[in-house]
Parts: C-alpha cells; structure tokens; sequence
C-alpha cells in the first residue's frame, strides 16, 4: 500500500492533473469531466437505439462499460479530493476554536475593562455608555449554563456534546492537515470501498458506514486506526463494482455519475467560499503554521491593550518593564491570556479579572 507524501486536494488529486507531485494547496478542487458523460443523455454515439429494447451490440457495450468505470475512477478521484479538503476545514474551525477562542476572549475582556477605565476618569455619560456596552458583551447571557446543565463549558459547547450532535469525535484533531502516511491509507481505502462504486442499495449502505469510521480516524490523523481498519476491509466480503449488463443501465450509470459531479462540484465551491475555506487558502502549503501565525497576531494585540489599559487604569505612561514590577492597578501582562488574570481591576468600575464577571 502507497503512504507516498500526499498533498491535500491539489491538482494531483484530479484526473487530468500534472503527473509530478503539486506544491499542497488548501482549496476545493475542480470537478473532472467523468468520460462518456456526454452519452448520458442518450445521444451519444453508443447510446441504445431510440425506440429499442436498450440492447445493444458488443463492441458498443463494451465502449459504454469503459466509459463507465473511468467514470468511476474520476469520480471516487474527486470524492477523496472534495472530502479531503472538507475535513482539512472541520479541523482548521475546530482548532481555530479551541486555540484561538481564549485569545479572542481575552482581548474583549481588556476591551471591555479599558472602557470601564475610561468611564472612571472621565465621567462622561457616552463613555458610561460604551463600558457597559463593551462589559455587556462579555457578560455570559443569564440561565444559559443551568439551561443546558452539563452541555455548555466555559469555552462554549462541552466536546461530549458536540460528539452527540455531530460526526465528530469528542478528541480534537492534532493539527489541520493530517500527515503523509495518514493520507495515503485513506486515499487508498476510499478507492477501494466507497460506496459510490457499487449500485446495490445494501451494500451501499454498508460501505457508507465503513466510509464514516474511515473519515474520523483521517481527520484525527491516526494511521494505526486507518491501518486496522484497512484489515478490516481486506478481511471482509471481496465485492467489487457491481455489474452492469445492458445498454440502458449503462448509460443510466452514466447519467448517475454526471449528477454526482456536478453535486459534489457544489459542495466543493460551498466551501472554498466560506470564511474558512477562504482563510485556508492563505496557508494553503501548511494550515497549522497560519493557525499559529493567527495567534501570534492576537497575542501582539493583548499586549498592546494590556499596555494602553494600565495607561488607563493609572494614568501614568507605559507600563514598567517586564524587570520591574506591575503597580497593584496594572495588568500583568508577561504572562498573557494563558497566565494570571491581566489585573485584578482595581480603579476600573465593574472589572473583576479576565473572567469578565464584573456588572458596568
């Protein structure tokens, strides 16, 4: 079995693409054009013959039935590029969540107590106005927690829960793009078990299911999963692409596979146009790295409101150096979000800590 390094839904992963490996790429691919879906209408020149009994001579059944397995095989291509990218953006939103969702939490929290700080010096009714705004948006809406109980967590919906209430497993992803050897098992078992590739409606089910377990361990990356599970398969019945006989059936196929195309041709532009799959293109070579770029931005961020709120809080210049001690009025800022609470919001009206609990 091929782990060769693999690169996300590239060019490579579409028939009709460069024969050497593309640089990654983290966008929705082009659908391909299945071959002889031009006969699919029944217009073609080895469709039945209008008004027969849709058999048709040998050699055009044989044509027809190339047709259609390369119709397959470009297809089940397409399937992998489309679900690889689509899993590359579940784990990019997923993370940016979890790594990203405290930091984003954080500087509204030093929004928030930077108004507050505002309001205290000056007394004017408008900055009144904007701290309780700003402190209001921090605020937890009232009865939520006790509504869901058990389901909602600090950081929003509990992972059990969102296990229940999707695919996804309760473990989060270790990273974006899974690696190599983990995307060449799941290229490989995708080729041989999709369910696309059989008409039986039964087995078809069957290979649905199988499919599901094999997207989960892929977005985790886990390759002894996808490894055990590819025994799995090869242990199971040996069914191949279910036969097709007659003319009619064959170009029904083909009429079939066309609409799959197009379908999943929508769904691949569905999510390269959406906010995620817009910010993967920007690190489409290493998803991760743009993750970590991200929070580098926002910790930039949290320091410079870290300094302008001690500004605020006691009125003095810029805060003393990381040598010298912070006044009891001012943020610690060294240890940033993941660190002590960034003051304990002394002087500021409402500012309880980073907990953001504080009433305007």
């Amino acid at each position: 079995m091929s782990t060769t390094e693999d690169h996300g839904p590239t060019g490579t992963d579409r028939p009709g693409g460069p024969a050497a490996p593309a640089p990654e790429a983290a966008r929705a691919p082009d659908a391909p054009e299945p071959a002889g879906a031009a006969d699919a209408s029944g217009t073609g020149a080895d469709a039945p013959d209008a008004g027969g009994s849709g058999d048709i001579d040998p050699e055009a059944a044989e044509r027809l039935e190339k047709a259609v397995r390369a119709a397959e095989v470009a297809l089940i291509e397409f399937e992998i590029a489309v679900e690889s990218f689509r899993i590359e953006v579940e784990n990019f939103s997923r993370l940016h969540d979890e790594r990203l969702g405290p930091l984003y939490a954080h500087l509204e929290e030093l929004e928030a107590r930077i108004a507050e700080a505002t309001a205290a010096r000056t007394g004017d009714p408008e900055d009144v106005r904007r701290a309780r705004e700003a402190r209001a948006r921090v605020q937890p809406l009232p009865g939520v927690a006790e509504l869901f109980q058990d389901w909602l967590g600090p950081d929003g919906l509990a992972p059990d829960a969102a296990a229940m209430l999707t695919d996804r497993t309760a473990t989060p992803p270790p990273r974006v793009r899974p690696g190599p050897e983990a995307r060449g098992l799941f290229r490989e078992l995708i080729r041989r078990c999709h369910p696309d590739l059989v008409t039986d409606p039964a087995e078809a089910d069957r290979r649905g299911a199988f499919v599901t377990r094999v997207n989960q361990a892929y977005a985790l990356g886990d390759v002894a999963a996808l490894r055990a599970l590819t025994e799995e398969w090869e242990a199971g019945p040996a069914r191949g692409p279910s036969p097709v006989q007659r003319g009619e059936e064959l170009v029904a196929r083909l009429g079939w596979l066309a609409e799959r195309r197009d379908l999943l041709a929508e769904i691949a532009a569905s999510l390269e146009g959406g906010a995620i799959g817009s910010l993967l293109r920007l690190g489409e070579d290493d998803p991760d790295a743009l993750l970590e770029e991200i929070a580098e931005g926002l910790r930039e961020r949290i320091r410079e409101r870290e300094a302008e709120l001690y500004r605020a809080a006691s009125g003095a210049g810029d805060p003393p150096s990381a040598e010298e001690p912070a006044s009891a009025e001012g943020p610690a800022s060294a240890d940033g979000p993941t660190g002590p609470s960034a003051g304990s919001g002394d002087g500021v009206p409402g500012g309880t800590g980073a907990g953001g609990t504080g009433s305007g």
